[in-house]
């Protein structure tokens, strides 16, 4: 999304923030980019990306990591990772026309291939997930009112721009954020988008892999700096949705909803201000934002486990990793 690609940058760096790192044991990265993709492939290796072209990989649990970027990228941001294992990986960068891009490794980073790279100025890419280690999906803002979806069936080796009869209008203003690599989710065949910049806050839901889209209202905060920063699903049928306001991060309004079979409904607690991440911990799940981190053993309780700033939050097993500004990562 456009705003969140200059405004946030500006705003998100909050100096006061700095307590004790109670819940997450630091894992220096040797960079002061903002890191706002992460892909937890097991305790051991995980990947991270995000701004001045970077892309890091740790094989050692964040012991050493590795600057694995594709050549002549540092003018990118790249919002966006998913990897399959320590050596195959595919990465997106945001913005207006051929900043939008998509690259795939299949050696640990030491090649890339470009695969994608938007030549429409109305389309502005910001997540990228997928089903398996095959099929995934690419999103983009709303390109002549429906929001654009990227199809790949080997792997991210190639892309094709998904018919848009299946994608219902997008609301005046409505767009996805690409915080935190989490406006789009998959599980099982099913996949959902998580908008903000409306009047409503939407999540739109695919059951048939991607190809149509039904939208359906959340109970979170909306408007142009605020909706659904991050869905995530612990099975087809079993959700959450977290976000707020960015320009509020301390707002107490609650921002926080959870979905089971009857639909949207907000959460009965939720964390204190905006959160931009979110991953199941086993049955748990754990909330970062630039404000702090939050953990709930069921997802109706929270309490506060840390105050220092992370943007996006990704789990392998009970394993999680943390990311953000100034190159910081976490794992625990």
């Amino acid at each position: 999304m456009r705003i969140i690609a200059a405004a946030l940058a500006a705003f998100l760096v909050l100096p006061g923030v700095a307590a004790a790192d109670s819940y997450w044991e630091l894992k220096p990265t040797g960079t002061d980019a903002r890191l706002r993709g992460l892909s937890a492939v097991s305790g051991q290796v995980a990947w991270v990306s995000g701004s001045k072209g970077t892309i890091l990989r740790t094989t050692n649990g964040g012991r050493s990591w590795d600057s694995v970027a594709p050549p002549d990228t540092a003018t990118l941001d790249f919002r966006d990772i998913q990897a399959f294992d320590a050596r195959n990986a595919v990465a997106l960068s945001i913005g207006e026309g051929e900043s939008s891009r998509i690259y795939r490794t299949s050696d640990g980073g030491k090649t890339w291939q470009e695969s994608f790279r938007n030549n429409d100025p109305k389309a502005f890419y910001d997540c990228v997930a997928f089903f398996d280690r095959f099929r995934g999906l690419a999103l983009s803002d709303p390109v002549d009112g429906k929001f654009r979806v990227l199809r790949t069936w080997d792997g991210g080796r190639s892309w094709h721009v998904n018919d848009t009869k299946g994608m219902p209008d997008a609301l005046p203003g409505e767009f996805a954020f690409a915080a935190s690599g989490q406006c789009v989710t998959t599980a099982g065949n099913h996949a959902w988008i998580a908008t903000g910049g409306g009047a409503k806050t939407r999540v739109l839901e695919s059951r048939d892999g991607g190809r149509s889209w039904e939208a359906s209202e959340v109970p979170l905060p909306s408007g142009a700096a605020a909706g659904v920063f991050a869905v995530a699903f612990r099975t087809p049928w079993r959700g959450v949705a977290i976000g707020g306001d960015y320009l509020k991060p301390t707002d107490p309004t609650p921002a926080f909803a959870t979905k089971d079979g009857r639909g949207w409904k907000a959460g009965a607690q939720a964390p204190v201000g905006y959160r931009s991440g979110i991953a199941y911990r086993g049955n748990g799940l754990v909330a970062v934002g630039p404000s702090g981190t939050d953990v709930s053993k069921d997802g109706k309780s929270w309490k506060v486990a840390d105050t220092g700033s992370f943007d996006t939050v990704d789990c392998a097993g009970f394993t999680c990793w943390a990311a953000g500004e100034k190159g910081r990562v976490g794992r625990t």
